[in-house]
């Protein structure tokens, strides 16, 4: 399954509508850690595909969607489950640390 690239105008029908976990990846382009841990996240949705999605949200294109969800700092990474956030992860992780974080979901 592709990565969703949500939007303002996409986010409720990608994530909150969504009928399986979606991992939300709040990124920007400038941001060195969003880069590194951004092919562990592809990875991570590949093996797991139709058990969880991926979903990015670039946080300069989508700034009210930052906000609503009171992301401060980037990569943060929520976890939604029946549009219901259940789980935030702050900050650029190795793989074994976030399949340890994102168990409960896959």
């Amino acid at each position: 399954m592709p990565v969703i690239h949500a939007t303002d105008n996409s986010f409720e029908k990608d994530v909150l509508k969504a009928d399986k976990p979606v991992v939300v990846d709040f990124w920007a382009e400038w941001c060195t850690p969003c880069k590194m841990i951004a092919p562990i996240l592809d990875e991570i949705a590949a093996d797991h595909d139709g058990k969880i999605r991926l979903a990015k949200v670039n946080v300069d294109d989508n700034p009210s969607l930052a906000r609503d969800f009171d992301v401060m700092s980037i990569p943060t990474l929520i976890v939604f489950q029946d549009g219901v956030p259940k789980r935030r992860l702050i900050g650029a992780k190795g793989k074994p640390q976030l399949l340890e974080e994102l168990a409960e979901f896959l």
